[in-house]
């Protein structure tokens, strides 16, 4: 069999979009049922299309009037990195690049180190995620982010930096309904 450049491209080509042959499974998590966003009772004095996060209960409430809201259950960071208070979403993004804070690489250089220069989205250890909404107050960025996380079995936990995590499909079902504007009331 005579080898061409043609015949080995077109092999390359081939292997490249068929992947690894020896490609490890991907990592199976059943996400408990009580886990799944679910419409349930709120405060009816809760104004529609508002985010609540409830530290204690590690849940996201999206407000939906009427006494009703969707609730998500998420990961949150360990006690004294959360967020709490009232903020604003000012920008959302879809598999968004993430690079760790200086305040984090300080603090956990071995953990956050190597990661210095950024990671890009979609990338299997991007903490982000499918969706990030991006928290600001007064004008400013908190550093402080509501987003997916490729590590789903960490939901009901506290013990990140800090922001709110979502199960990737979660945060995506909650992306599309959250405008740029949206008050985050964070308790």
């Amino acid at each position: 069999m005579k080898l061409t450049r043609r015949g080995v491209l077109a092999a390359m080509a081939a292997s490249v979009a068929s992947g690894p042959v020896l490609a490890a499974p991907p990592h199976v998590v059943k996400i408990p049922r009580d886990w799944l966003p679910s419409v349930v009772p709120v405060n009816p004095e809760l104004a529609a299309g508002e985010i609540h996060v409830r530290i204690a209960q590690n849940r996201l409430y999206w407000t939906l009037g009427d006494g009703k809201a969707i609730r998500y259950v998420v990961a949150l960071g360990a006690a004294g990195r959360n967020f709490s208070g009232t903020a604003r979403v000012a920008r959302k993004a879809e598999w968004p690049s993430w690079t760790p804070t200086a305040n984090m690489i300080k603090a956990e250089p071995a953990v956050y180190g190597p990661y210095a220069r950024g990671l890009p989205g979609g990338h299997a250890r991007n903490p982000l995620g499918a969706r990030a909404l991006y928290l600001y107050r007064d004008g400013r960025d908190t550093y402080y982010r509501i987003h997916g996380t490729p590590q789903p079995w960490t939901m009901g936990r506290q013990f990140s930096s800090g922001c709110v995590r979502l199960i990737n499909e979660h945060v995506e079902d909650l992306y599309d309904r959250v405008p740029v504007g949206t008050t985050v009331v964070v308790a």
